[in-house]
């Protein structure tokens, strides 16, 4: 009998040192450290390696090639070698509020901050991040505040023959009220899908904090999968895990605003909406204001706010699809329908100036209404943040 309590107090005690294995082994460590004056420090013991840097959008920006042309792309800075191995940098000046992504460079490999739990995948890099509080910051951040909900659906797309997966925030009282909402879409760039907005966005997190404030209406927000060909995000659909990728099918050709009443059908039977024009809107950020600009003109009646954040305007010259087709006539019968607001932004070094430039132009030329937005920076998602919490407040007044 013994000999089995004894048996059975081994196994249990290497089940508990097995399960607590992740407590061990790492670095007693605090990075980042948001020191009192504002100033950030970040530390990583490597004591085996001969460099270690830093890349983050807090340090100043320098220019990269990408395959849709210059971008601003985050700086780097050297950590310098201390006592015991430890690797440090600190900022030479206080940082703004923001929520901030960084990485190392360890002897060339790109990799993570060890010391940080918090990170978030942007297409297929992982990067970490922190939030110096205060200002516009204060919306990224959960506060004491009545809260929504988040959910993953699945839908089923019979223009698409699939089902599929979108992410929807409803607000907070929701369950509890029996009253109708208005309908927000808000749709990713490329390479994203349906998690993009509500991670690397903070899209409920902002939006709890609107409403809270009285500054936004309570109101369903929609975040779709904008790649056609995927059921779902990277690891989230019958494919299992791969390697997310940027160079997707089906992203830019019309199947995406052709399938969209598929999403807004879905939303109108399964929650209780306004199934109106009044009571929709639909923004996106770069091939995601692609696709709110090409579906809201492809459907006059669906949307009466329309918000291009950092879009792609035109079609690739061979894309033959009828969504791109007469496009000065069907802009001309959306403008007809008076929208009530169609709201434009993008950042001064934005690699998509120009085009949107231009589409002001055409939209000058003819005299349709629209409010603009320039901000400093580029294609990046502190903008993207930015315009999100002054796009909301105008929706549904």
């Amino acid at each position: 009998m013994k000999k089995i309590w004894a048996t059975v107090f081994i196994l249990f005690l290497t089940t508990a040192l097995y399960s607590q294995q992740a407590l061990w082994g790492n670095q007693d460590i605090t990075s980042p450290e948001i020191n009192s004056d504002g100033t950030v420090t970040f530390r990583i013991q490597a004591p085996e390696v001969g460099k270690v840097q830093i890349t983050g959008d807090f340090l100043p920006s320098q220019k990269a090639d990408t395959p849709f042309g210059p971008s601003d792309a985050p700086g780097v800075a050297d950590l310098v070698k201390g006592d015991k191995g430890i690797w440090e940098y600190k900022t030479p000046v206080p940082l703004a509020p923001e929520l901030y992504s960084y990485s190392f460079i360890i002897d060339g490999l790109k990799t993570t901050d060890p010391n940080n739990v918090y990170m978030i995948r942007d297409v297929a890099s992982v990067t970490n991040v922190f939030l110096i509080r205060g200002g516009r910051a204060d919306l990224y951040k959960v506060n004491q505040v009545p809260h929504g909900t988040v959910s993953r659906r699945w839908y089923s797309s019979p223009k698409l023959n699939m089902e599929r997966r979108l992410t929807i925030y409803t607000p907070p009282g929701y369950e509890n009220s029996s009253k109708r909402y208005p309908v927000f879409y808000l749709l990713h760039g490329m390479g994203g899908d349906e998690e993009a907005w509500i991670a690397l966005g903070r899209t409920a997190q902002i939006l709890d904090n609107l409403i809270a404030k009285g500054k936004a209406e309570p109101m369903i927000v929609v975040m779709t999968n904008g790649n056609v060909s995927q059921e779902a995000a990277p690891g989230e659909s019958s494919l299992g895990f791969y390697k997310p990728t940027m160079q997707l099918p089906k992203t830019m050709e019309g199947s995406m605003e052709q399938s969209f009443p598929d999403v807004v059908s879905f939303v109108d039977h399964d929650y209780r909406t306004l199934k109106s024009k009044q009571g929709r809107a639909i923004a996106g950020l770069s091939m995601g204001g692609y696709h709110a600009l090409h579906i809201s003109k492809e459907y006059p009646d669906m949307f009466d706010y329309i918000g291009l954040f950092s879009a792609a305007i035109m079609p690739d010259k061979r894309v033959s699809s009828p969504v791109y087709q007469n496009m000065d006539e069907k802009l001309k019968v959306q403008f007809s329908k008076k929208p009530k607001l169609y709201w434009i932004a993008i950042g001064k070094t934005d690699f998509l100036y120009k085009a949107n430039e231009d589409y002001r132009k055409l939209l000058d030329e003819r005299r349709y209404p629209y409010v603009y937005r320039e901000s400093e920076g580029g294609h990046i998602w502190r903008n993207w943040r930015i315009y999100l919490t002054e796009f909301a407040p105008l929706l549904f007044r």
